[in-house]
């Protein structure tokens, strides 16, 4: 809705010095976003001045500017909406600028006020903790732009879905308020494409144990996928371990990547393992070690290698998992190597 062609026009002079009364780098909005310094109308001095109220400090407000310069274009009525808004999940206003500072993009969306606070008191009804809403309205604003009925309609065809595949009415509430915290991306999707996906599933010979364990090993990205990629990297896993449909399934429940990533990603970091040595029935007996990328995998080989622990020669569970599972391992592996073999001072334990 704003001007931006910068050819034609000039930089507002009263907007560069008020910005300079607030000690703002104006060099960092010019190479931002420098379309904002040539509008006619600017909020400088009332943004600045509802941002102080709620306790920013002049270097706060600066910071606050020049990361969202934008900012500076909405009317104060807007700002203070907004704060009201966020404030239905904020314990303080200490908070709120704190999280204004971290996330000002997220703050100085103002256009789906009204959508905004429908989709907050819905995800507080539903049950979500106000620090998971904080979460959503930062990291993942775009699912509050929705019509709150919409969302609604999503968990209403998952709560549905959940029951069908034989999830009980206990447990539902905790299922969908997990999987919505893990991925509340799930909400952009489609009623549609929840079905969709869950057919294929069914289709492909899943019971509807293991569609509701391959749902929730997922986190609900599987709703984020296509039928046609997912029939593609099955496909693809298949010939790969040249396994029956029965095995593929098995695999797919081992690791539910190989029914995520798209063929060639997959296929990348195929050859990187093969690269380091590793045969494909290593991979097959531990297909999780897919979930990483090629990097990670190098980089955990290295580390093992210079322990002189062959991965060739063993299984590949010493590479999977998490940055501190792996950690964890290395420890272990580590702590093996540098034990002395005999202790003629340590007591005798006949175990060991």
């Amino acid at each position: 809705s704003y001007t931006t062609d910068t050819k034609s026009r000039e930089e507002n002079k009263n907007t560069l010095e008020n910005l300079y009364s607030l000690s703002v780098d104006i060099t960092k909005i010019r190479r931002l976003k420098e379309w904002v310094l040539l509008q006619d109308v600017a909020y400088i001095k009332e943004i600045a001045g509802i941002l102080q109220e709620m306790g920013a400090d002049e270097t706060t407000v600066a910071n606050i500017i020049e990361r969202c310069p934008e900012a500076i274009l909405h009317t104060p009525a807007e700002i203070n909406s907004q704060r009201t808004l966020w404030q239905l999940v904020c314990q303080n206003e200490k908070q709120l600028i704190k999280l204004i500072e971290q996330f000002p993009e997220s703050f100085f969306t103002t256009k789906y006020q009204e959508n905004q606070k429908g989709n907050i008191l819905f995800f507080q009804e539903l049950g979500l903790m106000n620090n998971i809403i904080i979460r959503f309205l930062t990291s993942a604003p775009n699912i509050f732009y929705n019509p709150v009925e919409k969302n609604k309609n999503v968990i209403e065809t998952l709560q549905r879905n959940y029951l069908n595949l034989g999830g009980s009415e206990a447990n539902m509430k905790i299922w969908i308020l997990k999987l919505l915290s893990q991925n509340p991306f799930i909400l952009l999707n489609t009623s549609t494409a929840i079905e969709d996906n869950l057919e294929f599933l069914q289709k492909n010979d899943f019971t509807d144990q293991e569609v509701l364990q391959l749902l929730s090993k997922l986190k609900g990205f599987i709703f984020q996928l296509h039928s046609t990629t997912m029939q593609k990297s099955m496909l693809f896993s298949k010939n790969i371990f040249k396994c029956s449909d029965q095995e593929l399934k098995q695999l797919v429940l081992k690791c539910p990547a190989l029914l995520y990533y798209s063929v060639p990603v997959l296929e990348e970091r195929l050859e990187g393992l093969l690269r380091e040595g590793i045969s494909i029935a290593q991979i097959r007996e531990t297909p999780m070690v897919l979930e990483l990328t090629t990097q990670i995998v190098q980089y955990r080989i290295k580390k093992l290698s210079a322990l002189g622990y062959d991965i060739k020669s063993g299984n590949l569970e010493s590479l999977n998992g998490t940055k501190k599972d792996f950690e964890v391992t290395y420890g272990k592996i580590q702590s093996k190597k540098e034990r002395p073999i005999f202790n003629p001072a340590a007591p005798l334990h006949i175990e060991d």
